[in-house]
């Protein structure tokens, strides 16, 4: 049942939590969710109601913002955080809905791809949030377009890549504000020309002014993450990075988020088993793919070259957690002492390294949420970002009022 099935996302169980909430067996849950059974009514209430009970405190908010190429949330926890309310959400990757939907019950669907939603069809807004991929940006000189009869000026050298849907989005709304985030590298892609394109159609053709920054989250989490953060306002307002709180870097380290595996936290799942909550034996690498990773090392490093693994004890900051560490974990491997073979991180290590609370429900498979949290921002680092932007805001929505005010009398 569709139904059933979406009600379960939201609510953020898994089946065997749900089995134990709702009181039936697992292979009820399974057959519910496949619709070859129908549930009784009083399931889909009780289910109704807890997600009900969830949305209730985010009803307000000081502002609205929409919350586009949403992944898991993370943008969207930092804005939530210094009161902003969602009022859309886009996101195409169906798994990625799906742990979206489990911690963040809204009482309407997530859009799937950004490229098939008109920009009159989004909610008005103050703030447009995006961690927007880059594609490469084709980059061609405008008497060359026109001599071929092609589109420039707002539609030239960004259709056809997604940051274009960011645009028209802007252009349609003139939202008071802007929050995108990119990989370090996006200023320099290439020779700088792609973030001249994205600078110029901004600030030049759109009117808003751009602060950039590009900052580390091992300041706020035992993680080394370079990510360039973007931030852009409708009119000129005293804005700056400098404003930030920005705790000194490796304050944080993996001890703060391996799981302590001595009684003092509960089990979850599978990643955490009986009464100490052990790290379950499956995230141990298997002897063949520590002997491989051991190979590829040392014949990287005999070449001269850096490649090879990344081996983290309590004390360690990480190298950055990418979306490939579903493969075989080899950024991030947790040593368990001399003669032992290492371990992944469990997904809710890489929840917790990725700054999300202990209340970030995972209700995907392993191998998806280590795509998910691999592809996620650091939230605390742009929870910095949205504390300093919030005077801002509701500065220029007061000056847009105050306007309107004046104009209407």
């Amino acid at each position: 049942m569709i139904e059933f099935d979406l009600l379960l996302q939201k609510a953020g169980h898994t089946v065997p939590e749900a089995a134990k909430l709702l009181g039936y067996s697992e292979g009820h849950i399974y057959r519910w969710k496949r619709g070859e059974e129908t549930p009784r009514d009083s399931v889909i209430r009780l289910l109704q109601m807890e997600i009900e009970s969830r949305q209730s405190h985010s009803d307000a908010g000081d502002f609205r913002f929409i919350d586009l190429f949403a992944g898991i949330g993370g943008l969207r926890k930092a804005m939530e955080g210094v009161g902003g309310r969602c009022v859309f959400t886009s996101e195409w990757d169906k798994y990625a809905q799906q742990t979206y939907l489990a911690n963040f019950p809204d009482n309407r669907p997530v859009a799937g791809d950004i490229r098939e939603v008109d920009a009159a069809d989004i909610p008005n807004h103050d703030v447009l949030v995006a961690g927007f991929p880059c594609q490469p940006f084709s980059i061609a000189g405008v008497s060359k377009k026109n001599s071929l009869g092609r589109a420039h000026g707002f539609d030239d050298e960004t259709q056809g890549t997604l940051f274009f849907d960011v645009l028209r989005v802007l252009k349609h709304h003139r939202p008071a504000a802007f929050l995108l985030e990119n990989v370090k590298n996006l200023k320099s892609h290439d020779k700088g020309k792609t973030f001249g394109v994205i600078r110029r159609k901004l600030t030049e053709e759109l009117g808003y002014t751009l602060h950039t920054q590009v900052i580390d989250a091992a300041h706020f989490v035992p993680q080394h993450r370079q990510r360039i953060v973007m931030v852009g306002f409708r009119d000129a307002v005293p804005f700056s990075f400098e404003d930030m709180m920005i705790p000194l870097r490796g304050h944080k380290r993996m001890r703060d988020i391996f799981h302590p595996e001595n009684g003092t936290e509960e089990p979850e799942g599978h990643f955490t088993l009986g009464p100490d909550a052990k790290v379950s034996d499956k995230y141990i690498l298997s002897d063949k793919l520590w002997a491989y990773l051991q190979g590829y090392a040392a014949k990287h490093k005999a070449a001269g070259n850096g490649f090879g693994f990344g081996l983290v004890d309590g004390d360690s900051i990480s190298r950055t957690l990418s979306a490939r560490y579903y493969k075989d974990g080899s950024e991030i491997l947790v040593s368990r002492g001399e003669g032992k073979n290492p371990r992944r991180l469990t997904p809710r290590e890489c929840a917790r390294l990725m700054g999300y609370s202990e209340e970030f429900r995972i209700p995907v498979s392993d191998t998806q949420a280590y795509k998910q949290f691999g592809n996620s921002v650091a939230v605390p680092v742009f929870a910095e970002v949205a504390r300093v932007m919030l005077p801002h805001i509701v500065s220029v929505i007061e000056s847009a009022n105050e306007k309107c005010l004046a104009s209407v009398g």
